[in-house]
């Protein structure tokens, strides 16, 4: 299996390898493809929550609080309307009824 990585990337996994007592980084490689083989290593994916500035914070509260009072919400009642309205060609239709 050729795998292409950076040489940095292999420098750094390698000598992360040694220091975990393993010989090589091939040997810790294949203990960790044979692990994932047979099922016992599993793994996921999570993105790093993002953290809102206090201006933020407030600017979206105020969104929510608009939206539930039926403030600020647009509709167009098509694509070619609602084009027109970002690229600024006519006003935008505003919804006259609180949303439920």
């Amino acid at each position: 299996m050729q795998i292409p990585i950076s040489k940095n990337l292999r420098l750094q996994a390698e000598k992360a390898a040694i220091e975990q007592g393993f010989s090589s980084l091939q040997e810790s490689v294949r203990l960790f493809l044979k692990k994932l083989a047979s099922g016992i290593v599993s793994f996921s994916y999570q993105e790093k929550p993002i953290k809102l500035s206090a201006k933020a914070e407030k600017r979206y509260a105020k969104m929510v609080e608009d939206l539930k009072k039926g403030k600020n919400i647009y509709y167009a009642k098509d694509i070619n309307d609602l084009m027109a309205q970002l690229n600024g060609n006519i006003l935008p239709r505003q919804v006259s009824k609180k949303l439920s």
